[in-house]
């Protein structure tokens, strides 16, 4: 049970800079459970449990067993957004770890869909490093800084750990896996899906990094993955961490799901949602929607805002690029990252619309 109010969106972004005359529009609310004044019980003097104030009654999360109050942003892990259904506090609910999912090599390829054939891996390997080496030069690398492929790790027992780490967060989370954006009966068609709606125009992702883009996609198919694994953390829940060393300006992943029109999710209590397009045109407007298929991307937090330390644990960036003339999002490194380093990004950019003031 909770206290009834409107939050603002929670949505993860990286748009251009809206003019002030359209943020308003782009806004939206998540529903709390409501309880009508013909409830027996008053709720007016309840305070959290764990900080024992009463303020901040709209973050007022009440245990469905016993009652008691617990701030949304005081537990661990935080929780975003009012829970679906009944939720019940930690002493009331049979709190476990995850089950980690089975280091079976079959159940992983099938869990993931990887390819069991070299043939395409052989077709695509050599084409794109001629490619590459064709058109990349002195002159290509001082006018703009290129970006990198990721470099899996070299033992195929750990890119195993790694993807049965994200296996893991998968079916906890009760997802499953894609790598790429989905287009749903009922939500938005492909086709809305146009880089030239975007007010204020896109940046379109060159050839030469598009090719990048594509070479990681082949390599992730046939079972080469990024250097990540997902972990769980007490504080944070399920967070991402390098694996090996990752040098600045590699991708690190597709931001993928449900693709849908923002203007469907106007009730939506995600918190997982990206934006895809801004468009001069709110109803035209997309989100993605990662909550039942989506990658690792969706388990890469957040940096705090609000605080000089969370700002400095970014080391990824969140970009919107015309791939194509379909609008894509990109995480990618923007430093170098140590082995061991958790991974964090900026959710908001330029939107602020993303609630991170209590983000560990």
């Amino acid at each position: 049970m909770v206290s009834t109010a409107t939050v603002v969106l929670r949505r993860r972004t990286q748009a251009q800079p809206p003019p002030s005359s359209r943020s308003s529009s782009t806004k939206k609310s998540i529903r709390r459970r409501d309880y009508s004044d013909t409830d027996c019980e008053d709720y007016s003097d309840t305070y959290c449990e764990e900080c024992g104030s009463g303020e901040f009654p709209a973050e007022l999360l009440l245990c469905d067993n016993c009652d008691l109050g617990f701030h949304l942003f005081c537990l661990r892990p935080i929780l975003v957004s009012v829970p679906k259904g009944s939720w019940f506090c930690p002493s009331c609910s049979d709190h476990k770890k995850p089950r980690n999912f089975p280091l079976v090599q079959t159940k992983i390829i099938d869990f993931f869909r990887i390819q069991r054939t070299s043939e395409q891996t052989q077709k695509f390997g050599p084409e794109i490093q001629k490619r590459r080496r064709r058109t990349s030069g002195l002159m290509g690398s001082k006018k703009r800084r290129k970006l990198l492929p990721f470099k899996p790790s070299e033992e195929a027992t750990r890119r195993l750990e790694q993807m049965a780490s994200l296996a893991t967060a998968l079916t906890t989370t009760g997802a499953e896996f894609s790598n790429e954006l989905t287009y749903m009966p009922g939500m938005a068609p492909r086709s809305a899906n146009s880089a030239t709606l975007e007010y204020g125009g896109m940046q379109v992702l060159s050839k030469e990094d598009m090719e990048t883009l594509y070479r990681c996609k082949y390599m992730m198919e046939r079972g080469e993955w990024p250097p990540l694994i997902v972990v769980f953390d007490p504080q944070e829940g399920f967070t991402v961490e390098a694996d090996r060393f990752i040098k600045d300006l590699t991708i690190i992943t597709e931001y993928v799901g449900d693709v849908d029109y923002l203007k469907n999710r106007e009730n939506d209590d995600g918190d997982s949602m990206m934006t895809l397009l801004s468009a001069a045109d709110p109803s035209k407007s997309l989100v993605i929607c990662p909550d039942r298929r989506s990658n690792i991307a969706r388990f890469i937090n957040g940096i705090n805002n609000h605080s000089p330390d969370g700002k400095k644990k970014q080391n990824l960036k969140c970009v919107r690029f015309d791939v194509n003339g379909e609008c894509r999002v990109l995480l990618i490194a923007n430093r170098d990252i140590p082995k061991g380093e958790r991974l964090y990004y900026d959710y908001n950019g330029y939107e602020h619309e993303y609630p991170t003031e209590h983000f560990v």
